[in-house]
């Protein structure tokens, strides 16, 4: 698979898992919301993804890729914080967030293939 693509599946996979996860915290608010908490986070999750694979393609570095991950989670997160009207949940999103995008950039630079140019052929 390539790299993009390896980061859109990790990436909603792990934003599922992130966002189900709120479900543990003790605020009664976050419980009542939970459904968009997942559509949201699993969304988010899906974005940096999909930019840290793309990322992945034009710099061929593994710490890079997990410092570019690291850093969209985090910038997709606080997006997230600064939208809530309401309690501003700084470290039960952005620490997750951020722990995501630097595992995608790690599992994208390892696992996805680059696509190679198709060579001309001779008749």
């Amino acid at each position: 698979m390539s790299k993009p693509v390896v980061g859109l599946l990790l990436g909603a996979i792990l934003g599922l898992i992130d966002g189900a996860s709120a479900y543990l915290y003790p605020y009664p608010d976050v419980k009542a919301a939970i459904v968009g908490i997942v559509i949201g986070s699993t969304f988010k999750g899906l974005l940096t993804g999909l930019a840290t694979g793309f990322f992945a393609t034009k710099f061929k570095s593994l710490p890079l890729g997990i410092v570019a991950g690291l850093a969209i989670g985090c910038v997709l997160s606080w997006i997230v914080v600064a939208m809530n009207p309401g309690p501003k949940y700084y470290v039960e999103i952005m620490i997750p967030g951020s722990l995501l995008g630097a595992i995608v950039g790690y599992a994208t630079w390892r696992f996805g293939r680059t696509p190679q140019p198709s060579q001309a052929r001779t008749a």
